[in-house]
């Protein structure tokens, strides 16, 4: 049961990367969504740019553990995802190539998304 658990939370963590990569697209639906995507951003670009551990990566070591499981050392992106897309260990000048990756990826949607906004605004400002 608990080893369910830690496959829950590496799912979780796999979402959550998806939303701080791509999430910034969501935002052209539901606008509102920036006070959740905004900050996930920024803890997503720190991670990435000081090479801090996610606390989900405990967690799912921990309950992997408890399961009598093997947990893993290093972060979720080594033992996850970089094998799938690449073939080495993650190396620092990677994880700051994803960092730069997700911050340009957002920031070019961010500005798509406020000058759209703008751009209606003023269509609503001109009237009919």
């Amino acid at each position: 049961m608990l080893a369910g658990f830690a496959d829950a939370v590496v799912l979780l963590h796999l979402a959550f990367i998806v939303f701080v990569v791509a999430g910034a697209a969501l935002l052209f639906r539901w606008p509102r969504l920036v006070w959740l995507h905004f900050p996930a951003l920024l803890w997503g670009a720190y991670a990435e740019f000081s090479g801090a551990l996610c606390p989900l990566t405990p967690l799912e070591n921990r309950l992997r553990a408890l399961a009598g499981d093997a947990g893993y050392r290093g972060s979720f992106v080594e033992h996850y995802l970089i094998p799938l897309i690449y073939p080495e260990a993650l190396t620092r000048e990677w994880q700051m190539l994803l960092g730069v990756g997700v911050v340009a990826i957002n920031a070019a949607l961010y500005a798509l998304w406020i000058a759209l906004r703008r751009r209606r605004r003023q269509e609503r400002a001109a009237g009919p």
